[in-house]
């Protein structure tokens, strides 16, 4: 339950950031990517945003 209450508060960040409820816009940036490798395939996701010299990104 404390994980899923952390991405919360965190996407509603990300959120307020985003729309620039708190100042001007942040663009963010998202990456994918799928790869094959002799142990089969994997795929993987991720969505940050950096202002400054501060940055997150979360990714899977």
């Amino acid at each position: 339950m404390l994980i899923l209450r952390v991405v919360l508060l965190m996407s509603a960040g990300f959120f307020l950031a985003g729309c620039g409820a708190d100042g001007e816009p942040i663009q963010p940036t998202m990456s994918a990517n799928i790869g094959v490798g002799s142990s089969g395939t994997y795929g993987g996701v991720g969505v940050g945003l950096s202002r400054g010299g501060f940055g997150v990104f979360l990714g899977l």
